[in-house]
């Protein structure tokens, strides 16, 4: 890794951890990301976990690599390159001795990584408690306190109601009619019409529940449960929407950044 920039290891390849991965790259931190062997991203035209699957994936001016050998990975963050590594438990984070770790899975659960794991840890939304389990958690939750960072306690409740955008919120996501192997049906950033099918579930099929542009949806083959979030419909109809990362993951992003600057030693090392 290069000695005058600070490392920063995120786990989790999905959206938020995307844009937050956007806005460290582009303020000059090598960044590198860990995911599982199957991702579950929704919205993969903007989610780094996609390189698992492709071996690389551009998403505005970024570039993500799959790695699969942790000794590249020094060679890739020289070309510019966000490394993608299969590495569910971050293993690497022993090899790679991130200066900070940013576990952004959202699992809305206890993580299994506690503060020993880097000097800053941050965590991402519920499930974490800065000064428990994680140096700081950034607020993920829409509304006032959005890209917030906590130092003590911890983020707002998940609602499990996604955002409203032009009226539709729990509409907005697609979920398993059924348990089984999903597929599917349309191609992501398509204009779909309400009732049309835009996947199915081991032959049950999903339908539109309004007209919009298809901004995410989980890759065909993968196992699903009943009930589980496999796409995401956005009623404004703007296909160009579906290629962008989203507003509320750069807010997400900035909170990470203020972290870390609030740390003086990696000021210094930026050289502010």
């Amino acid at each position: 890794m290069r000695s005058d920039r600070p490392l920063v290891l995120i786990r989790g390849g999905g959206d938020l951890a995307t844009g937050t991965a956007a806005r460290l790259h582009r303020c000059g931190f090598d960044v590198v990301v860990t995911e599982i062997a199957k991702p579950i991203a929704v919205r993969r035209l903007v989610a780094l976990a996609e390189a698992v699957y492709t071996g690389e994936v551009h998403i505005e001016d970024l570039l993500g690599r799959r790695v699969e050998d942790l000794a590249t990975v020094p060679r890739v963050l020289e070309e510019g390159v966000i490394p993608v590594l299969v590495d569910p438990a971050a293993a690497c984070r022993r090899s790679l001795q991130p200066q900070v770790l940013v576990d952004g899975r959202m699992h809305k659960a206890l993580p299994e990584i506690g503060m020993e794991a880097a000097p800053l840890v941050i965590g991402l939304g519920p499930g974490f408690t800065a000064g428990l389990d994680c140096h700081a958690v950034i607020e993920t939750n829409r509304g006032h306190n959005l890209g917030r960072v906590y130092w003590e306690g911890s983020a707002e409740a998940d609602t499990a109601v996604p955002e409203e955008v032009a009226d539709y919120d729990v509409d907005r996501v697609l979920r398993a009619p059924n348990t089984g192997q999903f597929e599917g049906r349309m191609p992501l950033g398509s204009i779909v019409r309400e009732g049309e099918v835009i996947a199915a579930v081991d032959g049950i099929p999903l339908e539109a529940p309004f007209d919009g542009a298809l901004r995410g949806l989980l890759h065909s083959g993968l196992e699903v449960e009943v009930g589980m979030k496999v796409g995401d419909l956005d009623p404004r109809g703007e296909s160009s929407y579906c290629y962008q990362i989203s507003d509320k993951s750069l807010a997400v992003g900035g909170g990470v950044i203020e972290a870390i600057l609030s740390r003086p030693q990696f000021r210094v090392r930026l050289g502010g």
